[in-house]
């Protein structure tokens, strides 16, 4: 398939992996008002970069479901912005991959979303 036959597709199957995502994962973190403030909080200084259909920024999207947190996503395929600072900031197009920005001011690029879910559970789980 080529890749605007791919892109093509991507866009069409979006909002029913989106659709699909959303109503089929349940989170299963409660925290208090208290604690979900801080959690709300934290998440602002997180970004998940990320293809709407790919199946490993799916599995991270979900455990962000699961573990209620409102982390920005931004779209790199369909966004040639946010393509550009994926590849600027991380220095590849690869996804998913989380832009942490540390208290200290320092920006880190996470791939690999095994490792991502690693670290929202340390972090929020």
């Amino acid at each position: 398939m080529s890749s605007r036959s791919q892109r093509i597709v991507g866009k069409i199957l979006a909002p029913v992996i989106w659709v699909a995502d959303t109503l089929g994962t349940s989170r299963e973190v409660q925290r208090d008002d208290a604690s979900q403030a801080e959690v709300e909080r934290a998440c602002r200084q997180l970004i998940l970069y990320q293809f709407m259909s790919c199946p490993f920024c799916i599995k991270v999207r979900r455990e962000m479901t699961r573990l209620d947190l409102p982390i920005e996503v931004r779209d790199a395929r369909l966004d040639p912005e946010h393509r550009q600072a994926l590849k600027a900031g991380g220095g590849r197009i690869q996804v998913p991959c989380l832009h942490i920005t540390h208290d200290d001011g320092r920006e880190e690029w996470l791939y690999e979303s095994d490792d991502i879910i690693a670290y929202l559970r340390r972090r929020f789980g």
